[in-house]
């Protein structure tokens, strides 16, 4: 589904990620994991054209996109909900949620969408009058997901969902990126917890100061002592 090739990405003079290789195949869930400064936001936002890349290609569903500006991609179906959530604080959780299906046009499959995130997300459904900006942090990011999901895309890229919230929290945002899955959407998963990203992956990918530097099955990376040493404590 998705196909990166030698990805090259500068701040100014600074180089940020250094030829990076990754490919997502469909119905997949493949988790990027890494420390904090590595690159793993910068390669999301370039996937998403908010970043453009200074050498490189990314191929999505046979098409090249590294030029395209973010409406297009959206548009082929990449949705990506970013690290800090990035809600609208000032409208309303329906408002919110329906600014997520922006580029559709079918309302009955928008209230059925609509419907379908209430399920995941039954305090959503209870608080949808309420002003975004009031929900607690768990409750912005079931939102943050929710307007992501609004899309309907085929890839959804996911950055940071379990920053800050608590371990109940974030054992229900795992469980429900798993069902997402399984009900037919492709997910790239960037996380630091990455004990909870590989357990829910098909396949993953370590990044470090920009480069990819380990790739295997999520179960062997599990049992890789590169990697519990490095990032599973």
């Amino acid at each position: 589904m998705l196909k990166i090739t030698d990805l090259h990405v500068y701040y100014g003079n600074i180089h940020i990620l250094k030829g990076v290789c990754l490919e997502i195949n469909e119905r997949e869930i493949v988790t990027l994991i890494g420390a904090n400064g590595a690159g793993k936001t910068t390669l999301l936002m370039t996937i998403s054209g908010i970043v453009k890349a200074k050498k490189g290609e990314i191929e999505f569903l046979g098409k090249r996109i590294e030029r395209f500006s973010p409406p297009p991609i959206v548009s082929l179906g990449i949705t990506h909900v970013p690290e800090g959530r990035r809600i609208f604080p000032r409208l309303t959780v329906m408002e919110n949620l329906l600014l997520g299906a922006y580029l559709r046009h079918n309302k009955k499959e928008i209230k059925e969408d609509m419907e379908r995130i209430f399920g995941f997300f039954p305090i959503l459904k209870e608080r949808r009058w309420q002003l975004g900006g009031t929900l607690s942090g768990g409750e912005q990011q079931m939102l943050a997901i929710g307007r992501g999901l609004m899309m309907r895309p085929k890839l959804l890229l996911l950055d940071e969902p379990s920053l800050g919230l608590s371990p109940k929290l974030v054992h229900q945002i795992f469980d429900i990126i798993t069902i997402i899955n399984q009900q037919g959407t492709t997910i790239f998963l960037v996380e630091q917890n990455a004990n909870m990203a590989l357990k829910i992956a098909n396949y993953g990918y370590c990044l470090e100061t920009g480069s990819i530097v380990l790739k295997d099955k999520a179960n062997n990376l599990l049992n890789n002592e590169m990697v519990k040493k490095a990032y599973l404590g």
